[in-house]
């Protein structure tokens, strides 16, 4: 149990971190094709938006990895979770051919979002850079 608890936090941030990671660099690469899906859903200023979405993605991705500021990346991270949830992946306002894989989507929103909670509530462990958890 002592290695569960030790490593434990450290291997859930990493997790729960990857398709962050994964998400922020694909939008770096891809940077126009967001740039016009985020315009498509009628948000102003997509250029920006698309720069914070990668800076939350990808800087707060790598923070939580690091457990650096972990409590604070984990929240910019659930809050713009939601936020992504609620504007793309409405699943009650798509076609009915949609509906379901909007659903899925969202619910994979909601369960990253119970992810992040977790850090925000217990830190990022004694395996990190903010080290909480120390005994």
């Amino acid at each position: 149990m002592d290695a569960l608890n030790r490593f434990g936090p450290l291997v859930g941030r990493l997790l729960i971190s990857l398709i962050f990671v994964a998400s922020g660099a694909g939008k770096i690469a891809g940077f126009e094709g967001t740039v016009g899906y985020i315009a498509s859903k009628g948000l102003p200023l997509p250029q920006l938006a698309a720069i914070a979405a990668i800076v939350v993605e990808l800087g707060g991705g790598i923070a939580v990895i690091l457990g650096w500021k972990a409590r604070w990346a984990a929240a910019a991270m659930l809050v713009f979770t939601a936020s992504a949830a609620v504007i793309f992946h409405n699943f009650w306002g798509v076609p009915a051919d949609q509906a379901q894989n909007q659903m899925i989507h969202f619910m994979k929103n909601i369960s990253m979002m119970g992810g992040l909670l977790l850090v925000i509530v217990n830190g990022s462990g004694a395996l990190s850079l903010d080290g909480t958890g120390k005994k």
